[in-house]
């Protein structure tokens, strides 16, 4: 599903990512792991185009979404990303958090698609195969209903069905992350990209926030999780990536790292933090 290739990432002359190459396969869970600073969180960023790589290809779909020219909002449909920081809209209530995204792209498309039925008259003139007129899938008002439903059904999933109409400010640091992960879960990307989900919570908030992902990681979805948390690294991820210095040191199952590490960088890691 994803292909990187040589990836690079400079700010001058500082590099950040320096020629990182990996595979990650369809439904793949994978930990990304090492120090502070290896370059964890610019590589997620530039796998979900909120950083432009210097050099180097990330083929997604079979198509290199490093390229300037490819349309990110597209992209960004199909990769989901959850920050350290939750990123929610505080003037919108949970309900509309979760709505916002699914409602505003379908709604576009469907005028999209209305825009384009009423000149298909005009251009069928010119063309010898009549074209079959687009079937529009919904009307604002039932996008609307169905993404409202939707998203009564991610918040039961989670017990939060009580917060609908709250605002993010009245939720503690937990609700607030399991909601920003349910809201890319309402968008049904491919991947979701977890940059340190649980690095700004309380200790006692961690676990609620883990055992979603970890219900989550059952479904066939990719996942690539930067973090700190090395028991549920190990516990879920199919591949384990250790980064240093912008570098892939290491990379492998979790016994073959964990277990088994090969390269002195990442056993002296383990010595601190395990």
């Amino acid at each position: 599903m994803i292909e990187v290739i040589n990836l690079t990432k400079s700010y001058k002359k500082l590099d950040v990512l320096n020629g990182i190459s990996v595979k990650i396969n369809d439904g793949e869970k994978v930990a990304v792991i090492g120090p502070s600073g290896s370059g964890k969180s610019t590589f997620l960023r530039c796998l979900n185009c909120l950083e432009d790589p210097t050099s180097g290809q990330i083929i997604f779909d079979g198509v290199d979404i490093a390229d300037m020219k490819v349309n990110i909002n597209i992209v960004r449909q199909k990769i989901g990303m959850v920050f350290q920081q939750f990123n929610l809209f505080n003037n919108k209530t949970v309900l509309e958090n979760i709505m916002l995204a699914p409602v505003t792209i379908k709604v576009r498309q469907y005028r999209k698609n209305k825009l384009f039925n009423f000149f298909l008259p005009f251009t069928n003139i010119f063309r010898k195969n009549k074209l079959n007129k687009i079937e529009l899938e919904q009307t604002k008002k039932e996008i609307i209903a169905a993404e409202k439903k939707n998203a009564f059904d991610l918040l039961s999933r989670i017990d939060l069905v009580d917060k609908a109409n709250a605002y993010p400010a009245t939720l503690s640091g937990g609700q607030k992350q399991r909601i920003a992960i349910v809201r890319t879960l309402a968008m049904n990307p491919k991947v979701i990209l977890f940059d340190e989900p649980t690095s700004a919570l309380d200790p006692e908030m961690v676990k609620e926030v883990l055992d979603l992902m970890k219900r989550i990681a059952r479904r066939n979805i990719s996942m690539i999780i930067v973090t700190h948390e090395m028991g549920f690294a190990k516990e879920v991820a199919d591949k384990i990536i250790f980064m240093d210095e912008g570098k892939i040191l290491e990379m492998g199952t979790p016994e073959e790292v964990f277990d088994n590490p090969k390269e002195a960088r990442t056993k002296e890691f383990f010595s601190k933090v395990l």
